[in-house]
């Protein structure tokens, strides 16, 4: 076979401890593996002598010539040398590509460990045949890593390859397993690139059934099977004129007052007390609740959950991905505030945990921390939790979140005067609101909360949900702030739950009056 008909689909990385082997021979369990479809055998063994590990790569060697797949040597090129395998995979602290490349010839195949763009670069330069890239998530079975990169940073390096066209195959490793793989590989297309393969240990070395735990990830993988792929709006639900979804938006309201959805939010004390009032005022059922622990439970009462991360603490983000996998495995939504994201480098660092750890359906927040959230980051410095750059042009933050709502397959809402919402092929941009919104601590938040119940009561067009929510919401601030009681901020927030709970109230009796001061248009 040569080195240029490789198939990276899944991508076999042994591991000899006993806790995986238990008791079982290393090369029983990768036959096992290749019966169930794995395509690549790396041979990985850290502790053991020359004279083992020479032993047992030609056992393994025979084996995977019977099933005509390649054996690499992880690090190891005299031991490659010694078996007269394929080839082998160096990392960035092993012997170099280049001196690799002059001791095993043009025909070995040589792959090498990646983490960021740099060395990505490097590696394409000096005639890598595919990229390991990783860690994708936290795994014990490499202790040594750089850096986790999450689906972000995978999705970062696919994008620039095929931005550079480069010819480099790619799998990703890192904590892949039956759970995740679909995600990360249907997630992580980045403009038409997508991974060649996956590798894995764990998920097939410590299987009880080797051959089934390979056959079921070789399907997730040729499939790219995953349930959040049902989330995305439809190119025909983004499609639809700005009166086709204002058309919908009295029945979505009138769906939550019906249904009063749980919305589940996880966020900051400041906000609790606001967040709460304006999920019951908007027809929902709210439970503020931080503690991941109760989420699987919260899970199965319907509903959406609300990840606002004012507040980022070691303690806290645990929370968070415990309470995004509950909801994730059930399939109900999730909306993600990421708060001040692009203020500190511990933000920035939790958002990307946050991203990696499980799918968010709606992602919502102001200029900066959306921009903060585009692959590769954002100059933009914030201050705190302010808005940012109103001045910015409107068509190119227009351009950014298509760009990112289609490459993160959310459905981006960016906050500000004119309030922007893409799910990554139309932009609608939405001017109901009022100044007043933007001198109270807690009301973006709140908009997340009233994106939540929208989405709850509406999971199968969650797009025109989020329109609804967004209108809604800016319209009965623009009623409250109108009245003769409000005089200020201060007076402004009472009036405004009160204007949440009438326009419910008069839409649910059929009368639309406030309807009429929607304004929704697409940006071309």
């Amino acid at each position: 076979m040569s080195k240029h008909d490789v198939d990276y689909t899944l991508y076999l990385v042994t591991d000899s401890s006993p806790n995986y082997l238990r008791g079982r021979d290393l090369c029983q369990v990768v036959e096992e593996a290749l019966r169930g479809d794995v395509t690549v055998v790396q041979y990985r063994d850290k502790t053991s002598d020359t004279g083992v590990l020479v032993s047992t790569a030609r056992k393994l060697h025979e084996i995977t010539k019977k099933y005509k797949v390649p054996l690499l040597i992880n690090d190891r090129v005299d031991v490659a040398l010694a078996v007269g395998c394929e080839g082998v995979h160096i990392g960035q602290d092993d012997l170099d590509l280049h001196t690799a490349r002059k001791i095993l010839g043009e025909d070995a195949i040589i792959g090498v460990t990646v983490s960021n763009l740099a060395e990505v670069e490097t590696a394409v330069k000096w005639g890598a045949d595919y990229l390991g890239i990783g860690t994708v998530f936290a795994t014990p079975t490499k202790q040594n890593t750089k850096s986790i990169i999450g689906v972000e940073g995978l999705q970062e390096i696919l994008l620039k390859i095929e931005t550079e066209k480069w010819p480099v195959k790619t799998v990703c490793i890192g904590g892949i397993n039956e759970s995740n793989v679909g995600r990360v590989v249907w997630q992580s297309t980045a403009n038409g690139r997508s991974l060649d393969g996956v590798a894995v240990v764990s998920a097939i070395m410590a299987a009880e059934t080797p051959e089934w735990a390979a056959n079921r990830l070789y399907k997730l993988i040729k499939t790219r099977k995953t349930p959040f792929a049902n989330a995305l709006a439809t190119s025909k639900q983004q499609k639809r004129s700005p009166q086709e979804l204002l058309a919908l938006v009295p029945d979505i309201i009138k769906a939550v007052h019906t249904r009063k959805p749980l919305s589940h939010n996880m966020t900051n004390l400041v906000v609790q007390n606001f967040a709460a009032n304006v999920a019951l005022s908007v027809g929902a059922s709210p439970i503020m609740a931080n503690y991941g622990e109760e989420a699987a439970d919260l899970a199965k009462l319907g509903g959406a959950l609300v990840i606002n991360m004012g507040t980022v603490t070691p303690d806290g983000l645990k929370n968070y991905l415990k309470a995004l996998k509950a909801y994730n495995d059930v399939g109900l939504p999730v909306v993600f505030d990421p708060v001040g994201a692009g203020a500190t480098a511990v933000r920035r660092s939790a958002v990307k945990t946050i991203f990696g750890g499980g799918y968010v359906d709606v992602l919502k927040g102001n200029q900066s921390e959306i921009l903060s959230c585009v692959p590769g980051g954002s100059n933009i410095q914030q201050r705190g939790v302010d808005s940012g750059s109103d001045g910015q042009n409107l068509q190119e933050l227009a351009s950014a979140i298509k760009e990112l709502a289609k490459l993160r397959k959310h459905i981006v809402v960016m906050t500000g005067k004119t309030d922007l919402v893409s799910a990554g092929e139309t932009v609608f941009a939405i001017e109901n609101g009022h100044e007043y919104l933007g001198m109270v601590t807690g009301t973006g938040c709140c908009l997340g909360t009233t994106i939540s119940a929208m989405v709850a009561a509406h999971p199968n067009d969650k797009l025109s949900a989020v329109i609804a929510g967004t209108v809604y919401y800016g319209i009965a601030a623009e009623i409250a702030a109108e009245r003769e009681d409000v005089k200020g901020p201060g007076t402004f927030v009472p009036a405004f739950i009160d204007e949440l709970h009438n326009v419910r109230k008069a839409t649910v009796k059929g009368h639309l009056e406030w309807f009429k001061r929607a304004k929704v248009s697409v940006i071309s």
